[in-house]
Parts: structure tokens; sequence; C-alpha cells
């Protein structure tokens, strides 16, 4: 079932929301949202990525900004409750969104070199 998410569930800050705005502003119209998502590995043990996505589940959550949609399932909701989304400028050396907050989950941040984001 389709449910509301609210900024308890998972937040963007105001510089990742300014920076959603501006790439929502360039896709193409079927694009329903950006998709949130885990996958094994990094230093929590799970890895966190974002992409556009042009469909939104039944067993999806969704956080609506104005002009964009963050969507999350229901398995990756798990282990982003609490999770503020925030966006990185550094200028030459490249941009980012990163995780804050993330939930330890095992293992630590000792130089895994992957992490989504939650060990910068």
């Amino acid at each position: 079932m389709l449910a509301t998410l609210t900024e308890q569930d998972l937040s963007l800050t105001k510089a990742a929301q300014a920076k959603m705005d501006e790439l929502f502003s360039q896709v193409e119209e079927n694009i329903q949202g950006v998709r949130v998502f885990a996958t094994p590995g990094g230093c929590s043990g799970i890895s966190f990525g974002m992409s556009f996505t042009d469909r939104i589940n039944e067993n999806d959550g969704v956080l609506e900004y104005q002009g964009f949609k963050v969507i999350v399932d229901e398995d990756t909701l798990q282990y982003l409750r609490g999770v503020e989304i925030d966006f990185i400028d550094r200028g030459e050396s490249g941009s980012t969104f990163v995780f804050n907050n993330l939930p330890q989950m095992g293992g630590g941040c000792g130089g895994c070199g992957s992490s989504g984001g939650g060990c910068a």
C-alpha cells in the first residue's frame, strides 16, 4: 500500500532540496521522482543510492516536496528512518549527496571506501 512519508521518516536539507529542484527542471516529464535505494555493502553493511524513476509501486513510500517526490520502498525505508539527505558542493573536487544520521548496523568506517555517503 502506497504510504505518505513525513520528514520524521526521511528529510532533505535545504541544499539537497535546491539541488533536486535543479535536477528535476532538467529531466523528462514522465519522471515520477527520485528513488532512494539500498544495496549490500559499504561501511554499515548497506550502501545507499538514488536514481530517477518513472514508476511508483504499491510498496513505496512517497515524500513530496514542491517540484519533486522522493520515493522509497518499504524494505529500504527500514534502514533510512530518521536519515537526512544533504547536498555538499566541494567546488572543483566534486559535489555529492550524502546520507547523515545513518543507523549503525555493525562494522565501522575504517577506510572501507564504499558507503553511499554515510562515512564521509
